[in-house]
């Protein structure tokens, strides 16, 4: 299944590279009225996707273990999964957005970018190719109504 990292350490690593980053660059800082609260919103809103991502999961008596996904048990595709395939990793991309915001510099969003990229080439894609074993023609459909991201 590709590399086996949790994402939550994935999303660790990315938001030390954004204080690093923030740290070291000496440009491409920034600052606007409402920046620290507006970074606040987002990073309660990515809390917020998440626990209702799990709480969903949880309720629907299924693996919320991203490292395998073949234990999975019932494919939830309704609630938030309506609008996101992978709602947990969106409640991750909002904190590192409201992270970067927070620190105030402008290259962190390249960061948040890889993010992306990252979770797409090494996690989802395997979990996506895990889950249509599992669930066949009903994730493939799934799959195509509804957005990897949002």
């Amino acid at each position: 299944m590709g590399l086996r990292i949790p994402p939550a350490l994935v999303l660790l690593v990315f938001s030390g590279l954004m204080y690093v980053l923030d740290r070291f660059l000496p440009f491409g800082e920034f600052d606007f009225f409402g920046r620290k609260t507006l970074s606040m919103i987002l990073c309660a809103l990515g809390v917020l996707v998440i626990l209702i991502a799990v709480g969903q999961f949880l309720a629907s008596k299924t693996t919320v273990d991203p490292l395998s996904p073949k234990k999975a048990r019932k494919l939830v595709t309704n609630g938030i999964y309506v609008y996101t395939r992978n709602p947990m990793y969106l409640g991750m991309l909002l904190f590192l957005l409201a992270f970067g915001l927070w620190l105030g510099n402008a290259f962190n969003t390249l960061l948040a970018a890889g993010f992306v990229s990252y979770m797409n080439h090494f996690q989802i894609q395997n979990e996506e190719k895990a889950l249509e074993e599992v669930f066949g023609k009903e994730y493939r459909m799934y799959s195509k109504i509804t957005r990897r991201w949002f």
